[in-house]
């Protein structure tokens, strides 16, 4: 062997391709959806940049079962991550659902405001929890929809309305206004209004109409009920095979995913809005003398979470302290 060659294969090996990592990320969004585009999109640039060395490989459309069982199988290690919901994730946080909360927000720009001040905290309890967070991406203000008219709080409580499984914070909010809710995986909930199991949904309008509950729903109430919100977590432990620098890179890529995805669901919900209107599904927003009663409904919610302790307490009054500042500020 000639005296050179050691040499000469040491200065080879940093060109020799290393060991490729795939993150195993699942998700209960279908595919073709705009936040399956962005995600498809930015793991594309991801193998791009890291040179192959780290890939994302995505399981949409429910194939790994609900939140609850993607959490399973993260711990276990059959995943990596998951793009979840905020209730998906209470599990592992509870605070997480903070926004969550029904009747909090009563415009997108009181959510732009707190967001703005309370995202890092929400992230940092993540990452406390084992699990990296890029950012979080809405889903819109959520609102109730219906097979039968939702003119006022009585026709409310008479409904059959479906509450997410494992979501306690809108089954406390329903039961503390006397509505006895059907808990049910959203993989089961058109089957539930076709069958009239149920008969009332809370959802955004570009959900209703990729889930296909549009086609089961005749009235909304025009209040935002509830405001809808998930990230991308992937555990923590996962990430320890990869280097500083590709991680860097991979948190690059998808925060500035989830800003996009951010800003393309609200262009997707206004023209999910229109869309729902132009079928003809009915738009009720309370007269003057209802919107009393519907704000007694809000105070009870409200009241009730505040007794029952469901989240921090303190993380609770300083949402509640941001909201009232801004509130003041547009007076």
């Amino acid at each position: 062997m000639p005296k050179y060659l050691p040499i000469l294969l040491l200065l080879l090996l940093p060109t020799l391709p290393t060991h490729a990592t795939t993150l195993k990320i699942a998700t209960l969004l279908p595919d073709g959806t705009s936040w399956m585009n962005m995600l498809r999109s930015g793991a594309e640039e991801l193998e791009q940049r890291t040179e192959g060395r780290v890939k994302l490989r995505f399981y949409p459309g429910g194939v790994m079962g609900n939140d609850n069982s993607v959490l399973r199988k993260i711990r276990v290690g059959q995943l990596h991550g998951g793009a979840l919901t905020a209730g998906g994730l209470a599990a592992i946080y509870p605070d997480i659902q903070i926004y969550s909360l029904p009747f909090l927000f009563r415009s997108l720009d009181e959510v732009d405001y707190v967001r703005k001040r309370m995202d890092p905290r929400l992230v940092a309890g993540l990452k406390k929890a084992g699990f990296i967070s890029y950012g979080f991406s809405e889903g819109g203000f959520a609102y109730l929809m219906s097979q039968l008219p939702l003119d006022n709080v009585d026709q409310l409580l008479q409904r059959k309305i479906w509450s997410p499984e494992g979501d306690q914070i809108s089954l406390s909010a329903f039961r503390s206004i006397g509505v006895s809710p059907v808990p049910l995986p959203l993989t089961d909930v058109l089957t539930g209004l076709q069958t009239g199991l149920i008969d009332t949904v809370g959802s955004s309008p570009s959900g209703a109409i990729a889930l296909q509950w549009h086609t089961r729903i005749k009235h909304v109430a025009d209040i935002p009920l509830i405001y809808l919100y998930g990230t991308l977590v992937i555990r923590d432990k996962a990430l320890n095979k990869i280097s500083s620098s590709d991680r860097q890179i991979l948190r690059e890529i998808m925060e500035e995913r989830f800003r996009q995805i951010n800003q393309q669901t609200r262009i997707d919900n206004q023209a999910a809005l229109k869309a729902l209107k132009k079928q003809g599904i009915r738009f009720f927003r309370p007269e003057e003398g209802e919107r009393a009663s519907w704000q007694h409904l809000i105070d009870k919610v409200e009241a009730n979470l505040k007794r029952e302790h469901q989240l921090d307490p303190t993380l609770f009054q300083q949402i509640q302290q941001l909201l009232a500042d801004f509130r003041k500020g547009q007076r």
